[in-house]
């Protein structure tokens, strides 16, 4: 007999909002149980209405708030609370680079079991305008006789009935009406999913996913409202390898790392780095901690299309690449090839499984660079030491991973955590962004 769910609370509860939790919700207690209340934060009394119920926590959200917290602003977006895109509008951006910065502490102690020698201080960019790469879901609504583009709503699967979004570079972000109604206009509006939005320093590229080919009054749609906006039209009827511009829209999407001199070229669908201000500020800080100097061989895990890896060899004596995504691979050594780099080598691998048996791991390296996924790190790291890395800097996009691979490197292998600090990659978001370097400790 399946349990049957107890209902939500109707009634109106007020409480007080004792912290703030890693994914930017206030926590409060009601009736002996936790509830995490989107909108609200630490030291506010607020008046919530519950979402949903849970057997050991409740979910709520605030309706009214009868004291702010000195740090409560006014959301910048009329979508904030309903769209999933943002968390903590209603946060000033000082005081969300602290709550970070307390996060990442909290789970390195915690985690971690480890303390840095120093703290980094946080690197930040544009709060606003600062997203270059996004997916945006499409839905046709026949009771509103309207298309919808947008981001999900905050805990469902609707598009959020959105006119402009803050956060996405203006380019996209100030005409999301635009693009909804052209689509509304094509006979396969109700067979479009979703958008790929990717920018660089070029235009914007609109990747429309599509599950119907387009007809050819489509197509004149598509590229005459690519030509008075100012985007690149792609469509991808299948998979990855489907993506194709349209006849004469295609670009060579690119963004510039201008102190090193470095022109970065991917394809639409690549990972890079969706603030490209923050990137800036945090490839020089890379450089900056690791100190590679003209004798050094430098490994770079994880290495994309090549963003830390470029960098690194206008230091370098060597530099290798090693990346799972056989088409990132491809493009890295094109960006080498692109910006006259002959001391760059790039291997793809999978970096989550069995490694023994590739070249590369039978080399020396005195440094290497980290940039993992969301799950970390962890099946690389116990090579470190063989590798001869003396020093490991650590790019991190989810702290807990961070921590429990800086627990493997400091208490199990012999290195010692000298510097670590958050980088606002996502503002207006709880997404917490971080580097930590680590040295081999020569006193154990």
């Amino acid at each position: 007999m399946s349990r049957q769910r107890k209902p939500v609370p109707t009634e109106p509860i007020e409480a007080e909002i004792t912290t703030l939790t890693h994914e930017g919700r206030g926590l409060a207690h009601h009736a002996g149980k936790a509830v995490f209340v989107d909108g609200a934060l630490a030291g506010e009394r607020v008046r919530f209405r519950y979402t949903r119920t849970q057997r050991r926590y409740d979910e709520a959200v605030v309706i009214e708030v009868l004291r702010a917290a000195p740090e409560r602003v006014t959301p910048r977006c009329a979508h904030f609370g309903v769209c999933g895109g943002c968390s903590l509008q209603h946060m000033a951006a000082s005081a969300q680079i602290r709550a970070k910065q307390a996060s990442l502490e909290d789970v390195l102690a915690r985690i971690g079991k480890v303390t840095p020698d120093t703290w980094l201080a946080p690197l930040t960019a544009e709060a606003w305008g600062y997203r270059h790469k996004a997916r945006l879901g499409v839905r046709y609504v026949a009771k509103k006789g309207r298309t919808l583009v947008g981001f999900r709503e905050r805990g469902g699967s609707f598009i959020t009935d959105m006119q402009v979004c803050e956060v996405l570079h203006p380019a996209v972000g100030q005409r999301i009406a635009a693009i909804a109604d052209m689509i509304h206009t094509l006979s396969i509006r109700e067979r479009i999913p979703q958008i790929e939005v990717a920018i660089g320093d070029t235009p914007p590229v609109l990747v429309f996913r599509v599950l119907a080919p387009p007809s050819e009054a489509d197509l004149e749609t598509l590229i005459g409202f690519g030509a008075r906006e100012g985007f690149h039209i792609y469509v991808q009827e299948g998979g990855p390898e489907t993506v194709r511009a349209l006849p004469g829209q295609a670009i060579a999407l690119h963004y510039e790392l201008p102190r090193l001199d470095l022109r970065i070229g991917f394809a639409p669908l690549d990972f890079t780095q969706v603030n490209l201000g923050l990137n800036r500020a945090m490839v020089d800080q890379a450089l900056a901690l690791l100190d590679v100097q003209p004798h050094e061989r430098v490994l770079d895990l994880f290495c994309g299309v090549g963003n830390f890896t470029l960098p690194l060899a206008r230091r370098a004596g060597q530099v290798v690449g090693v990346e799972g995504d056989a088409g990132l691979v491809a493009r890295a050594r094109a960006n080498a090839t692109a910006n006259a780099i002959t001391n760059a080598g790039f291997h793809v691998a999978d970096l989550a499984g069995q490694i023994a048996a590739e070249p590369w791991v039978g080399e020396t390296f005195t440094k290497v660079l980290l940039d993992p996924p969301r799950s970390g790190a962890l099946a690389v790291l116990d090579w470190l030491p063989r590798l001869g890395a003396e020093q490991v800097l650590y790019v991190s996009c989810y702290p807990t991973t961070l921590a429990r691979d800086a627990d493997r490197l400091v208490n199990s292998l012999g290195y010692r955590l000298v510097a670590a600090g958050v980088m606002d990659m996502f503002p207006q978001t709880a997404h917490v962004e971080s580097m930590a370097l680590f040295e081999r400790d020569l006193a154990r």
